[in-house]
């Protein structure tokens, strides 16, 4: 719905269809990651993406994301590109470590590349609040993929 007569607007699309999606998933946190994952890839496919379009790889942990999106990236195979994991605070500093680089490598790959990555690595106090917030946020990473996609496209 546009806001102005006389300004340029565009709409978000979630349209998936013929888009080419990789998803990278940290095995820290297995289970989120696969619930994480699950959730991702059932909303893509509902968004339109062709499961043969999609593909799926795997990092030891939530440092290792960026370098495997670069990758991903650089391939030229993807459209846009989803990191999955969660990091679960700890009663050490190591938490902040890996919660900031990990975000700070994810939006670096994105901005030297050009193709959207969406962040769906939890930052969560403990198990429970991740378990909790796994399906929405995997959704949402999938449905953020595609507008960013979707809307680069339209700025070319």
């Amino acid at each position: 719905m546009a806001r102005f007569d006389d300004i340029l607007e565009l709409e978000p699309n979630l349209a998936g269809h013929g888009l080419r999606v990789g998803m990278v998933m940290s095995r820290f946190n297995a289970d989120v990651g696969e619930g994480l994952l699950s959730a991702c890839a059932d909303e893509l496919k509902r968004l339109g993406v062709a499961p043969a379009d999609l593909a799926v790889f795997t990092v030891p942990g939530a440092l290792e994301l960026p370098l495997a999106l670069q990758g991903m990236a650089k391939s030229g195979r993807f459209d846009a590109l989803v990191a999955l994991g969660c990091v679960i605070r700890g009663e050490t500093y190591h938490f902040e470590i890996v919660a900031n680089e990990s975000a700070r490598g994810i939006t670096e790959v994105q901005l030297k590349t050009g193709i959207p990555v969406a962040n769906a690595v939890l930052t969560t106090e403990d198990d429970d609040q991740a378990l909790s917030r796994m399906a929405q946020k995997g959704r949402e990473a999938a449905q953020a993929a595609v507008e960013m996609c979707q809307l680069q496209k339209a700025l070319k």
